[in-house]
């Protein structure tokens, strides 16, 4: 018998130690980061429980009827013990799930499952569940990412670029403070895309100070200047570019060609499967940004899906 319950804050502690024997959760989920931006979103996060024994969680927020998992992260996704969690105990809880909900007032469940690269072992249970519900795909994310055991060489463009960047001396740094890359961020977001970064200057400080083996700053530097920079976010297997950006001084001096050679070299090293550029999509996915998906796919990457899901009940 699955009974399902909302999370509550006193449970932070229950639920972060729960994250530890699942495959899919990464650090994203743990309440110290989702919790940042509470003011934001209503929390919705669900346990479910079998016989009293805590089997998954659900990362998730709601507006109106409608139950997101999750609204503020890239994604949410069901997050089940993985020794003693099956196909059909996934499928019960889902529908445990919903059953809840459902009693609770809401008709909508919008799921966003961890993409499989980011699993620390085989686990696409929850997507045949998805079809046991009559989901609807409703997004379909297109990020590039390298497999990490058989990277794929960059092009002769990329390699030419790591060279002049050499040549023109620009060094690439780890670490120091985000306010020192957040103005060249800014500045990139708002002349291509009209859009400021999601995290403020202050947040990603915050987020850092609390996951500080989690969130890095990479910087490209020229003559003391910051010229590029790229946030990592180092992910259960996956070494994942959360922001980047060049100044122009830094694009013609090819500072990202030179800051990602190295920044893939170091998540091999350091022994992550995959390097995860991010996104290329736009409008849920309807759009493509072919310029930016043939500048990630000229350094080796592949396309990987960030998919949504939607149950109506």
């Amino acid at each position: 018998m699955i009974k399902v319950e909302r999370y509550t804050p006193r449970q932070a502690a229950t639920w972060d130690d729960f994250l530890e024997l699942t495959a899919t959760a990464t650090f994203l989920h743990k309440r110290a980061y989702m919790d940042y931006h509470a003011h934001r979103f209503v929390d919705c996060s669900l346990l479910a429980r079998d016989n009293d024994r805590l089997v998954a969680v659900l990362p998730a927020c709601c507006d109106g009827t409608t139950v997101t998992s999750h609204a503020g992260l890239s994604y949410g996704g069901l997050h089940c013990d993985l020794r003693h969690t099956h196909a059909d105990t996934v499928l019960h809880v889902f529908r445990a799930m919903t059953a809840f909900l459902a009693a609770e007032g809401f008709d909508t469940l919008v799921y966003k499952p961890v993409p499989h690269i980011y699993h620390r072992y085989v686990a696409d249970d929850d997507l045949y569940a998805m079809y046991r519900l009559d989901a609807t795909l409703t997004s379909s994310a297109l990020s590039q990412a390298i497999a990490l055991s058989e990277p794929l060489p960059f092009d002769r463009g990329n390699k030419s670029g790591v060279n002049h960047a050499l040549k023109q001396g620009v060094t690439v740094e780890r670490g120091g403070d985000f306010g020192i890359f957040w103005p060249v961020l800014e500045q990139v977001l708002m002349e291509r895309h009209g859009l400021h970064p999601v995290h403020s200057v202050d947040e990603i400080r915050l987020l850092h100070s609390r996951f500080p083996d989690q969130i890095e700053l990479w910087t490209a530097r020229h003559e003391g200047n910051v010229v590029a920079g790229v946030v990592m976010y180092y992910a259960a297997r996956v070494a994942h570019a959360q922001y980047i950006a060049a100044s122009p001084r830094g694009r013609e001096l090819k500072a990202l060609p030179l800051l990602f050679s190295r920044l893939i070299a170091q998540a091999r090293e350091r022994g992550f499967s995959h390097f995860d550029f991010g996104v290329s999509t736009e409008d849920g996915g309807r759009f493509l940004n072919e310029g930016l998906m043939a500048q990630k796919s000229r350094m080796g990457g592949r396309g990987v899906l960030y998919n949504t899901y939607t149950v109506h009940f």
